[in-house]
């Protein structure tokens, strides 16, 4: 039998963060959700509050951007849009926290979002941005998966 292993309220957040995380991108990643759109969002939001107790603010713009994403990927165009701005708003509010690849996906979230919400001009004008970005990323392995993921999914009306 073997003992249970003690964890601190905080590294049990942090576990549970990276948990719902992980299955958000788990969901993402499915061709078919069928029955399972429900508990992406709910993973998505547990993730950003849990980010939130025990994370900076680079956690709560990577959240905003992840729940911009699984409601872009839901069609939810009002939502998507919200948290697409949050995310925004924190990177620039914290510039020092953020990561050159943070900027490239703030960009690409509001780009998603204004062209699933059917604004083609502030689409075009973030998805530019976002690509130009996308091409200043240092880290060789850190620019291929913003590139991959920027190339791939819906762009909606942009396609």
């Amino acid at each position: 039998m073997s003992k249970a292993q003690q964890f601190s309220l905080t590294e049990a957040l942090q576990h549970l963060t990276e948990q719902s995380n992980n299955q958000v991108w788990d969901l993402l990643d499915k061709e078919n959700r069928s029955g399972q759109e429900e508990e992406m969002l709910l993973a998505a939001n547990a993730s950003l509050y849990l980010w939130k107790q025990v994370g900076t603010a680079v956690h709560a713009q990577r959240g905003s951007w992840l729940l911009s994403r699984v409601h872009t990927v839901q069609g939810q165009s009002i939502d998507a849009l919200k948290w697409a701005q949050k995310c925004r708003e924190i990177t620039d509010n914290n510039p020092d926290e953020m990561e050159d690849f943070d900027l490239a996906f703030a960009q690409e979230a509001l780009a998603r979002a204004y062209a699933l919400a059917g604004d083609l001009g502030l689409a075009n004008k973030h998805r530019v941005q976002a690509a130009e970005l996308g091409e200043q990323i240092q880290d060789p392995e850190d620019q291929q998966i913003f590139l991959s993921d920027f190339q791939g999914g819906n762009w909606f009306q942009l396609d």
